[in-house]
């Protein structure tokens, strides 16, 4: 199979879909590789180390001419859409819920588009989003210490505080991959945190990890309302696999918060979860409502492309292996946790959170795949 490696072009954006260590793989197992040049230049890759693994380079449209299967980070932006091929394979972070647009220009184009984060194991765990999600998580704090500095337009706190003053407080709203991982961040800079779910059995956890020293609390609008109020940091880490993230803290939570708050929503990729936000991007990330700072950068992992890139592939390069010599059929007959990642099938919607939030019935998957 012809595997292609576009430079990712969304703002901001210096993550690549293959190191050279997946290059040679896929050409070991008998693949061909077409790299677009300086494709992964923004994570410290050079064209020499994919030519020395057997890759070829090409440019941009050569590349998605070529290409049988097309592995990217984010979704195709606009310029792209006129790229795709009918009957192509592209398997990249789509996040379709909130995204109208690009999913109609995706049954249009009449390819099959995977989707890393609905790419789901029995067990529930996302496994291609996690890398992804433990890097987000991590950011989210740092980026919001960063924003709290006076001089960014915050309240000028120090998460950490100083012997005689106390430490800010940090709220995580979601106590999965994100969630522990921003927690985790925070504890270590000796913030004061709150972490609220619906799920007792993941607080449960979330106390047993961090030994009593975080917080925890059950998701719910009263609980929300009192944690805000003395929250300095916000950080939304709500997911529903492939859906679009529910709205939980509302305008007026957001107008009760103390001036120079900062709110980072992770879950803007799938809309958000606090009612304020919007995407920004990292060339432009944040605006004020209600004199809270919102930072709203959909990709996140892209302020950290080397090691953003090297957790993604070490996650997709089993599935790209198999779609590349299997096809992307006979691939999801034989993993099913790879079948939940369809969520385009030449023109019918198949992944069934993503129909629900466009409002379409799903095809049924089984029905493509026959």
């Amino acid at each position: 199979m012809i595997v292609g490696v576009p430079r990712e072009i969304k703002p901001g954006e210096q993550r690549v879909a293959l190191t050279p260590a997946g290059a040679r793989a896929l050409a070991e197992a008998g693949h061909r590789v077409v790299v677009e040049h300086a494709a992964g230049a923004g994570s410290g890759i050079r064209d020499d180390e994919y030519t020395a693994v057997g890759a070829t380079l090409a440019g941009g449209e050569d590349v998605w001419a070529q290409a049988e299967l097309v592995l990217k980070v984010k979704e195709p932006v606009p310029e792209e859409h006129d790229r795709l091929r009918a009957g192509q394979t592209l398997f990249t972070y789509l996040h379709l819920a909130p995204a109208p647009g690009l999913t109609r220009a995706l049954r249009a184009a009449d390819v099959i588009a995977v989707a890393y984060e609905t790419v789901q194991r029995p067990d529930g765990s996302l496994p291609l989003l996690a890398p992804m999600s433990e890097v987000a998580g991590r950011l989210a704090v740092q980026e919001g210490a960063t924003y709290l500095a006076k001089a960014r337009g915050g309240r000028g706190i120090l998460l950490a505080g100083v012997p005689g003053v106390p430490p800010g407080n940090v709220v995580v709203l979601g106590a999965g991959t994100v969630g522990v991982n921003a927690a985790r961040m925070a504890l270590g800079l000796g913030a004061d945190i709150s972490i609220l779910d619906v799920n007792l059995d993941r607080l449960r956890a979330v106390d047993d990890l961090f030994l009593g020293r975080v917080i925890t609390l059950m998701s719910n609008s009263y609980n929300l309302e009192q944690v805000l109020r003395r929250a300095d940091l916000l950080v939304g880490a709500v997911l529903v696999a492939g859906a679009r993230a529910p709205v939980l803290v509302s305008r007026a939570m957001v107008g009760a918060m103390k001036d120079g708050a900062v709110i980072v929503d992770v879950a803007v990729d799938q809309g958000g979860s606090v009612e304020t936000i919007r995407p920004t991007t990292l060339l432009d990330p944040v605006y004020v409502v209600s004199g809270v700072v919102h930072y709203g950068v959909a990709n996140m992992p892209a302020l950290v492309p080397r090691t953003s890139t090297f957790a993604l592939t070490n996650a997709t390069l089993p599935y790209v292996l198999a779609v590349a010599g299997l096809g992307v059929a006979e691939a999801a007959r034989r993993d099913p946790a790879l079948a939940k990642g369809i969520n385009v099938w030449r023109g019918r919607l198949v992944h069934p959170a993503v129909a629900a939030a466009l409002g379409e019935p799903p095809t049924p998957l089984d029905h493509v795949l026959a």
